[in-house]
């Protein structure tokens, strides 16, 4: 019993001695960014051609954070197009103050030609856009 005992102290003493070596995983450098899943913003030098009771979308840079915001000027012409909704997507990964995009959703009335003017409003002035956006739409 005591050699057992001795057996047994000897075995964790020279574990003990024993020393380990650990080398960690070396991290890789990111093969690949995160995608940027938010639509391209509309150009407004095309023509958006669409059908009769057919929804499109104009899409434009934003940043609600900085207390800009996008407003439809002058009166939308809506016996060819008519406002549907408004939705501001982010970017990916998503910080405090990131930008993204607002996403204009209308749908044809009527056969016809039209325009969509956006003003792009600072904070505090709802009638002085700093920036104005011009898109042409034809109704089939």
């Amino acid at each position: 019993m005591k050699r057992i005992c001795l057996l047994l102290v000897l075995t964790i003493l020279l574990t003990g001695c024993t020393t380990f070596s650990f080398t960690p995983t070396p991290t890789l450098p990111p093969t690949a960014e995160t995608p940027n899943l938010l639509p391209e913003p509309t150009d407004p030098t095309q023509l958006i051609t669409v059908a009769p009771a057919e929804t499109f979308d104009i899409v434009v840079p934003a940043n609600p954070s900085t207390g800009y915001s996008w407003n439809i000027i002058p009166e939308l012409d809506e016996s060819i197009a008519q406002f549907v909704g408004q939705n501001f997507l982010t970017a990916q990964p998503t910080a405090i103050g990131s930008g993204g995009v607002d996403v204009w959703t209308f749908r044809a009335v009527n056969a016809g030609d039209t325009t969509i003017v956006l003003g792009y409003y600072p904070p505090g002035n709802a009638t002085d856009p700093e920036e104005t956006i011009t898109f042409s739409i034809h109704v089939e």
